[in-house]
């Protein structure tokens, strides 16, 4: 990993192959490096520069030599959160700080417009990048995008912040079984031989709340409806929802594709909020073809 300090905290980040530039942008809590299973080497071979990094409270600060930056990985699927103490701008944070972090990040690599691409927490940051910045968005790609929380989501973000705010430690077997099922799709959970995979990588990562995803979480629930907002962006965007996503419910996804002018809107059957993991040969040829499309 390559570290900048970007806005006052350190940033660790790593870029591979040449091209144009995409960025790759996780979800709350987890570290970069979840994109390098499947989305890395497909953006990779069809001739892109890539670059993943560790959003503002997620990995660790080297500077400070505090927290756990855990590269073991499961033979089939990277550990999806953190699970350590990092403290790369842990602390009180908004989706501002989050885009202009993301917008450091693509100055400092060259400038832009870069391509961009977000899942969940990482789509609104993306979203809100390429309102705010167009100048640096070349193309976004938005999974599980959304503009908006629905009452369901606002009491699961509250939830999960109180689990920290309460020092609460789930079992690790609960853990593993609660994200499993929020997080699969039906098709997933059906087959017996493949969930237990799942099973066994979500028990071996299961950690308290970070300081950093309780951050993140935060974020979250400040998030206010941004449908209006949207219409303003001019970039080309593809929007993906995962149609058994229950974390971010695919209709969520839909709105943001209606709101945004020419944005394309895919559904991917049969995935969870894991999509991009759960089937990653669908989402990468969608990248590709999106991508190459400009």
């Amino acid at each position: 990993m390559t570290v900048a300090r970007l806005n006052g905290i350190a940033v660790n980040y790593e870029v591979a192959g040449s091209g144009d530039l995409v960025v790759l942008v996780m979800g709350t809590g987890s570290p970069g490096r979840v994109w390098k299973l499947h989305q890395v080497p497909a953006l990779l071979a069809a001739g892109y520069r890539v670059a993943t990094y560790d959003a503002r409270g997620t990995g660790s600060d080297p500077v400070s030599g505090i927290g756990r930056y855990d590269d073991h990985y499961h033979s089939q699927v990277p550990l999806l959160t953190d699970g350590g103490q990092g403290t790369n701008g842990v602390g009180p944070m908004t989706i501002e700080d989050l885009v202009a972090d993301l917008a450091a990040l693509v100055e400092h690599l060259g400038g832009g417009p870069a391509r961009v691409i977000g899942t969940s927490l990482g789509a609104r940051v993306v979203q809100e990048l390429a309102l705010a910045r167009p100048d640096l968005v070349r193309q976004a790609v938005a999974m599980a995008a959304h503009a908006r929380l629905d009452p369901i989501q606002r009491m699961l973000t509250d939830g999960q912040q109180g689990l920290f705010d309460q020092r609460v430690v789930l079992p690790p077997t609960y853990h593993a079984a609660v994200t499993a099922v929020m997080n699969l799709s039906p098709a997933t959970l059906r087959d017996e031989d493949k969930v237990q995979e799942w099973l066994d990588v979500f028990e071996f990562s299961a950690a308290p709340v970070s300081a950093g995803e309780r951050s993140q979480l935060g974020v979250s629930a400040q998030l206010t409806d941004r449908l209006t907002a949207y219409r303003r962006i001019r970039v080309p965007v593809l929007v993906i929802g995962f149609a058994d996503d229950l974390m971010i419910p695919a209709y969520l996804s839909r709105e943001v594709a209606e709101a945004i002018p020419g944005a394309r809107y895919v559904e991917v059957p049969d995935t969870g909020h894991f999509g991009y993991l759960e089937r990653p040969e669908e989402i990468n040829r969608l990248l590709v073809e999106f991508l190459a499309a400009e």
